[in-house]
């Protein structure tokens, strides 16, 4: 009669079962020996010069359009400057702090509350674009009015030097063609006219010389005409000039607003991304077995 010793006896195929299960180990984290395969990548930054470049370009650029239009608007309304200052730059931040917010909250925004920003947003562009308008055309004007003050000048001197010279040519006249004829006093007024001739050309060399340097000012600006006109007179410029000023404002201010939209498109499909790049990772099991081997959920749930 074989009896069995405790130590030999056979175990039964299904108390393989504890000795499986006594070997998981159910953490919480993975140990640092995990090998590098099945460690978790550390968690990707979003890209934030996609949002912050743009962000940082858009306030640039918002706040010098608000610093021109509040100059040209004060400009046009010159009796009430500190209102417009304050006005302008109220209206300014809320345009810009609106058009981030319905961004952000358009599925969630009502059709006519959204209707209504967007008309706003739109007016206020408007608003400061015409300030800008304002501000560069009167910087335009300022610059005629010295180049025809100065003109005037010049004209005023030429005047004189034709009523000089014809005042010379008939004291010459009537002293006839001896010098030693002619009496003590044409002779004078003959040498006090020569003497203010000299004077006004000593005084129409600056005024000269400063119309050469605004002309060379205005200089581009004639090009542009000559460019887009086929001609440069005083008429075609001030329509270069509008033209020019009208260029600028359609890509200053909407440009803001743009970027401003833009940074926070980038902004959320960084934090999308970011998501979307750590899910995966999360859900990984964290079982492992005694060898730190991480045990397939499959097999686990069979288990």
């Amino acid at each position: 009669m074989n009896i069995l010793r405790p130590k030999d006896k056979v175990q039964e195929p299904h108390s393989k079962e504890p000795e499986l299960l006594s070997n998981i180990n159910t953490v919480p984290n993975i140990p640092p020996d995990i090998p590098e395969v099945f460690k978790s990548p550390p968690e990707k930054l979003p890209m934030k010069a996609n949002y912050i470049i743009p962000f940082i370009t858009a306030i640039i650029l918002s706040s010098i359009a608000a610093y021109y239009s509040i100059i040209g608007l004060a400009q046009i309304f010159p009796g009430a400057f500190w209102p417009i200052v304050i006005m302008g730059g109220a209206l300014e931040v809320a345009k810009l702090v609106t058009a981030s917010w319905v961004y952000n909250n358009w599925k969630e925004t009502a059709f006519l509350m959204k209707t209504y920003f967007l008309v706003a947003i739109v007016l206020l562009m408007l608003i400061t674009s015409m300030g800008i308008f304002g501000f560069l055309s009167k910087a335009h004007i300022d610059t005629n009015i010295m180049i025809g003050s100065n003109q005037v000048k010049i004209q005023m001197l030429d005047q004189r030097e034709y009523l000089l010279n014809n005042k010379l040519q008939y004291l010459l006249k009537k002293a006839g063609d001896d010098p030693e004829k002619i009496s003590r006093k044409t002779n004078a007024l003959v040498l006090s006219t020569q003497k203010e001739l000299e004077v006004l050309i000593t005084e129409r060399l600056p005024l000269l010389s400063e119309e050469n340097k605004l002309s060379a000012e205005i200089g581009p600006i004639k090009y542009v005409a000559e460019l887009v006109y086929g001609y440069s007179d005083k008429d075609i410029i001030d329509k270069a000039v509008r033209l020019v000023i009208l260029i600028i404002i359609f890509v200053f201010d909407p440009l803001a607003v743009l970027l401003l939209v833009a940074s926070n498109m980038s902004y959320r499909q960084a934090k999308n991304r970011e998501e979307l790049d750590i899910l995966p990772f999360n859900d990984v099991p964290s079982t492992l077995d005694k060898n730190n081997k991480l045990i397939p959920k499959s097999s686990i749930m069979r288990m």
